[in-house]
This record gives C-alpha cells, structure tokens and sequence, in this order.
C-alpha cells in the first residue's frame, strides 16, 4: 500500500485554517495531550454533493497513516478526530459528552498468544483430534476477568443451527442440560437451507442466524464452549474473513460481570474439520446437516469425543469514541432526524507480506476499509456539508459510531446510552460500504419491506428515474450486520438502503461481478484500499437520494413508521406512547 499522503505531518494543519485546530480531540488513548490531526482536512469543499468531496475523505479515511482505524489504538483514534475536525469545519455543533463531539466508549482489547492457546478434540481410545489455529479454526473468549483459561475434557453435542425461536416454533436444545458441554452448530438458519418461505423467513437470513445470536444462546443455555462450522455460501463470506477478523486483537465493551456469563470459548471450525470430527463420532456431517433443517430436529451428541480447549490472552483497557454533531432545528429542535456510519475498520494486523508497493493487490498488514467504511463516513460528512447550508427544521444528528467490526459495539452504546432520547429520534438511515460501480438504475434496500422510509426513497427515486429493489442476497442477514439495527432494535424506524446492482453501462451482470470481485478479493483483507479510479457517479447519485429523503423528513412534521406486523412496530409504539 503506498502512503497517499506522504507529505503530512503535525503541522499540516496549519493549511487548513483555524477552525479544525479549535476542535477538542479524543487524546487518543492513556489520558495523553490531545494530539494534532494527522492528516490536513479537506482545503475546499462544497455544499453540493460531488464525486470530488467524497473522494477526497474517502482517500483520507482510508489512507495508511490511520492504520486500518483501529479502535482504541492511537491511529484509529486519531481519525475519530480528524471526524470531528471535519464535522466542525462544514459547521456541525457539538452534541457528544461534556460538550464535545465525542462519547467515550469504555473497551478492552483480548489478544490470544497462539503458541500458548489451542482447541483440540479426542477420542475414546485416546486418538487426537487437533485443529490448526487459523487454518481450521479460530478461537476467542469473552470473558475478560482472567488471562488464562481452559476447559476440561467436555462433551461434545450438535444442537442444528443452535436457535431458540419461540415465534416459529422451533428449539434445537430441545430444553435438555447442555451445563459443562461442547455444542457445535450451523451458521445462518433452517430457512436459509431449506429456502421454504414459511420456514423462519425463507431465503432471508433472521437474527437467529448470526453467528452474535448462536454464541449469545450457547451461553445462555451454560455451554462451557460453542462451536460454528463455516460454510461460505450460508455464512455469506469465505474462510480468509473469519481467520482476517477473528484473529488479531479483539475488541470488546467492557462488561459489567468481566464476561462470566458467556461461554469459556468461542470458535469457528472449518466444514472439513467438523467432517473428520463426525466421522470420528461414526457420524456422517451432512446427513446431519440435512436433519437439522427440519422441524422436530433434536440435538445428537457426538459419542466416544471429547473437546478441550485453553485460551492464553493479554487484556488491555482501552477508550474508544463515538463521534456525535448536530445542526440544531429551527422550529422543533427536540425532535432529530439521524444518520449513523462506523469510522472503524479491522486496523493493523501481523501477517506474512504479499506482492509489492504500489500493486493493486499488495497485501501488507493494514486493512484500510475504503470501501468498508471511509465510503459510509464521507457520505456522512458530505450529507452534513450539504444540510448544513440551509436552514432546517428539526434537528438532524451525525452520529459516527466505533467498533461496528467487533459486532456493532459502538451503535449498541449509544443505544443504551442516548445523548438524545430515542424517542425523539424520527427515523433514521444508515450508510455503510458502498461499492463504487458507477451509476445504476436502481437502488438496494437491505431489509426491504419495513418501514415508511422506504416509501419516500421510492418517490426521490422517480427523479433521478431510478427504482428501489430489494437486497439481492438476504441469506447474507445484512440488515442484522450494520449499526441501524441497534437503533432498530430499540423501535427507530431505520432505513439501510445502498448502492444498486443494474449499472447503467453494463446491466445487472456488470454490477454482480463488480460485487463479486470486491466479497472475493478486498472485503475484511487489506486489499480494501481506495483507487484514483474509483467511478463515484453511482455514489453521488445514492447520497444525493439519501440526502433528499433525511431533508424532506426534517422539513416536516411527519413520523415516518414501520410497517404493520415489522418486528419492531410495537417497541416504537411503546416508545412513542411514553413521549
């Protein structure tokens, strides 16, 4: 990766006018003097939307001297700051702690030693089953009250896709005693393998198929450990991003119990090596795979094989920041439109070096997020740039949130702790990794069939003569992987709509193989960097859209809401009846 801004330093900002060097910063981490930003914020934008302006922050977010913006580390908080210089400068108002663009979100980074931490699996007759730490499996653990942690001999029960769904009737612990137990399940859920649309939700992934879900439910039920097999097509990515973002130093929110009520291990095995462990077992995986799509599945332990396991691990307190501007209403300044982007990304990581600087696909240890999420993050800061030239309203809130790679951790702060009340949020949108493919006649929502929102993208659309289509591959359970879901969750009507698929040059075929390209080569590896050649066209067109759709509803008295039957329609309810 060459360093795109090499001329950077500490007084860089001298350019850039006096405005960014007012701006309180984080202090990155260990209560150190507030630093300078470490790159120069843009010397003239404009308050139109342009490829220009996006292209500049993009270039900016993802470039190396961030190192892959890693939370809590110096580099990555250091562009939490160069956010809220940005914000500042196209004339956002403070609306973190203390006065400040910022809430500090308390962490802990776990590092695993390798050589020191293991899975392992054994037969009755004393055979070894290893696993290969990133070659077939990957190991973590929640708890962060102790460095040293293990696991006696335990046994070892497949339990399905490892859901509890009262809703559609379906148990796959069958209400057995899974205390001091191994359970190993599937990703995603039974719908998904049997693409019955009366089954959970069809194609479309639920919530009950991610992989936060499944380890959240093997501690409820006091596994001692939880175990998923990956398969690319049901998990939606392939190996090369588990071992990418499982690997390496894991962030956390501090929790209150330091973790204790969740498993002593986490992992991930490959589909080969669940394979040579059933057949040790006298167990065929796929039969069983087949089995647990079907109702009435009830969970087969692995007879004859134990599982044991140790976790050697450094733990290291950390702060971390939401970024948080407002541009405060003029007539009902209590009521808030919001857009939310994660700034993070997986940082830097150790790893064996491939190709050369300046090749496209020079891999090195830094994993720059362009795409994911200097894109959502620009858009951010340009959709503020643009709301920020007229008078509006309500309020409308930026809310750039940390630690979406480690499960939404940052979102999910800020929901349990609002600097403004939930229910004075109207609606939301979201924005997060947008494929620069050039213009498209469409325009994709994630989570499609919703909400109201959805509605008024539709009617902006008609302008640019452009349609809103579903997400082409809910199986993926996008709309349960980005931060609108913690708001979601919490009754705000949110909307996750991105770039389409259907290219103006090329059709719906050009668009899939520019999506496949980037899933294959560039999602969650270092090769996710930006590119002069970069087509920004499409992505004018999208922030213009989404842009559009926050203004009209800031400009309004209207609350847009979810749909009849949404599984969120009733917590919104309750919310708003306790205005």
């Amino acid at each position: 990766m060459k360093q795109l801004f090499l001329a950077a330093s500490l007084f860089a900002l001298a350019a850039c006018g006096q405005q960014a060097a007012e701006v309180e910063t984080t202090g990155a981490v260990d209560n150190a003097p507030a630093p300078d930003l470490l790159l120069p914020l843009p010397e003239s934008t404009v308050a139109d939307i342009t490829a220009e302006d996006l292209a500049v922050r993009i270039k900016t977010l993802a470039d190396d001297t961030f190192e892959g913006r890693g939370p809590g580390t110096p580099t990555g908080e250091a562009a939490a700051d160069w956010i809220a210089a940005e914000m500042a400068r196209v004339g956002l108002e403070p609306a973190g702690e203390n006065g400040s663009f910022f809430q500090e979100v308390k962490m802990v980074n776990q590092t695993i030693d390798p050589e020191k931490s293991y899975l392992s699996f054994s037969t009755d007759d004393g055979t070894e089953i290893p696993t290969t730490l990133k070659k077939d499996s990957v190991i973590w653990t929640k708890r962060q009250n102790a460095t040293e942690l293990s696991f006696d001999p335990s046994d070892v029960v497949f339990v399905g896709y490892g859901s509890v769904a009262p809703e559609y009737d379906w148990d796959d612990y069958d209400g057995q005693d899974f205390t001091g137990k191994t359970v190993v399940m599937l990703v995603n859920d039974p719908g998904f393998a049997t693409q019955d649309p009366a089954l959970f939700k069809g194609k479309a992934m639920t919530y009950y198929g991610r992989w936060t879900y499944k380890f959240e439910e093997a501690a409820r039920q006091n596994a001692t450990a939880a175990i998923i097999v990956h398969e690319t097509a049901p998990a939606a990515y392939g190996w090369d991003v588990v071992e990418n973002s499982w690997s390496g130093a894991q962030s956390d929110l501090v929790r209150t119990d330091g973790g204790a009520d969740r498993t002593t291990m986490e992992a991930w095995i490959t589909r080969d090596k669940a394979e040579e462990l059933f057949r040790a077992a006298g167990l065929d995986f796929q039969t069983l795979k087949d089995a647990a799509k079907e109702r009435g599945f009830k969970p087969v332990p692995l007879t004859g094989i134990k599982a044991q396991g140790g976790i050697t691990q450094s733990i290291e307190p950390l702060a971390s920041h939401n970024v948080i501007g407002v541009l405060p209403g003029k007539t009902t300044p209590d009521e808030y439109v919001l857009y939310t982007a994660h700034w993070d990304h997986l940082g830097k990581k150790s790893g064996e070096k491939t190709g050369a600087p300046g090749e496209d696909f020079y891999q090195d240890q830094i994993f720059n997020g362009a795409v994911d999420n200097a894109t959502g993050s620009a858009a951010l800061l340009e959709i503020a740039e643009a709301m920020a030239s007229q008078p509006v309203d309500r309020s409308v809130l930026f809310l750039s949130v940390t630690l979406e790679e480690s499960g939404l951790l940052g979102s999910e702060y800020f929901a349990q702790h609002p600097t403004v009340p939930l229910n004075k949020i109207v609606a939301g949108i979201n924005m997060d990794g947008s494929l620069p493919v050039g213009r498209t006649h469409d325009m994709v929502v994630v989570g499609y069939g919703a909400s109201e929102l959805e509605d008024m993208l539709t009617e902006y659309l008609t302008t640019q003569d452009r349609v809103v289509k579903p997400d082409p591959k809910p199986e993926a359970g996008s709309f349960y992987r980005s931060d609108h879901v913690s708001l979601a969750k919490r009754g705000v009507p949110m909307l996750y709509a991105d770039g389409g698929e259907d290219k103006l040059d090329g059709g719906i075929a050009a668009g899939k193989a520019i999506a496949q390209a980037y899933n294959e080569q560039r999602y969650h590896k270092p090769m996710d960097e930006y590119s002069d050649d970069w087509d920004l066209s499409g992505n004018v067109e999208d922030v213009t859209a989404l842009f559009e759709v926050g203004k009209s509803i800031a400009q309004s008295d209207a609350w847009p809401t979810w749909y009849p039957g949404n599984e969120f329609e009733a917590i919104r309810k309750a919310s708003l009846d306790g205005k």
